[in-house]
């Protein structure tokens, strides 16, 4: 099995199969409450799916938050390590442009769009999917003003996202495992640096 964790809007965990087929799925849509929510619903998750092993974990990669993101990235990490296995890393967007073409039915380019909040939004391009059935990316992930969002995407078609399919996560990394390929690096896509900064050295003070 495979087991995806995101945490780049609300939390969401699920287990599928490496050919698609859910297992299981626990989700919580508040944006804010990841540490409060995420072990229960792996435990969830895991009792729901049953017996059978688990030999990687997906992780999505954003973009979101800084701290929220970080918790779901370190949930994957952490139950990846226990067990021995690896971690696939996969931005979050795709997740949801697999929803939007196999589920929803969406053809030609279109965009996701996520809140970042400050009054922006988070944007990647996409139009159906690759040879390998990977979301194909026509635009790279932009941070734009949320009043600017229309402006920027001239006319493609926008799909405004509040809530990710896990299992769609898992679904894109079991595909990317079958081709061979990475789809993200081990590095979070913030999109901004976080407002927390290591301090400078101390100030030297005479005697």
């Amino acid at each position: 099995m495979i087991l995806a964790v995101d945490t780049s809007l609300g939390t969401a965990v699920s287990l599928i199969d490496a050919d698609g087929t859910l297992r299981s799925q626990a989700s919580a849509v508040d944006p804010l409450g990841h540490a409060e929510v995420i072990g229960d619903l792996l435990a969830r998750a895991l009792v729901d799916a049953g017996e059978g092993p688990i030999d990687h974990v997906v992780s999505g990669m954003g973009p979101g938050p800084f701290t929220g993101l970080r918790i779901g990235i370190a949930a994957a990490r952490a139950f990846a390590l226990g067990r021995g296995i690896p971690v696939v890393p996969v931005p979050s967007h795709h997740a949801a442009a697999l929803t939007a073409i196999e589920h929803d039915r969406i053809d030609g380019a279109f965009a996701i769009v996520t809140d970042a909040r400050r009054r922006e939004v988070a944007i990647t391009v996409f139009a159906g999917t690759d040879a390998d059935g990977i979301p194909a990316v026509v635009a790279e992930t932009v941070l734009v003003p949320r009043a600017d969002a229309d402006a920027h995407l001239d006319g493609i078609r926008r799909i405004d996202v509040d809530t990710l399919s896990a299992a769609d996560l898992a679904r894109v990394g079991a595909r990317g495992l079958a081709a061979g390929r990475t789809l993200a690096d081990s590095e979070p896509l913030y999109l901004r640096q976080p407002d927390v900064t290591m301090p400078g050295a101390p100030k030297k003070v005479g005697l």
